[in-house]
């Protein structure tokens, strides 16, 4: 192995960490964001429910 400087060595190292901890906060951001879109989703689902189940007794007191 060619003899390099020790800091070259930390520096790679940096590099290799740096990678890591980006790949690892974009997944953790990714599964928040799927957890909240799941959370919209299940109060948009709620409200649609809400408004049919009032159309049907607005419908049905005609």
């Amino acid at each position: 192995m060619i003899s390099l400087p020790f800091w070259i060595y930390i520096v790679v190292a940096g590099i290799f960490f740096s990678g890591f901890m980006a790949i690892r906060a974009a997944r953790k951001d990714h599964e928040q964001e799927q957890g909240f879109i799941a959370q919209e989703g299940e109060a948009y689902m709620e409200r649609l429910k809400e408004e049919k189940e009032r159309r049907k007794t607005i419908s049905s007191s005609s």
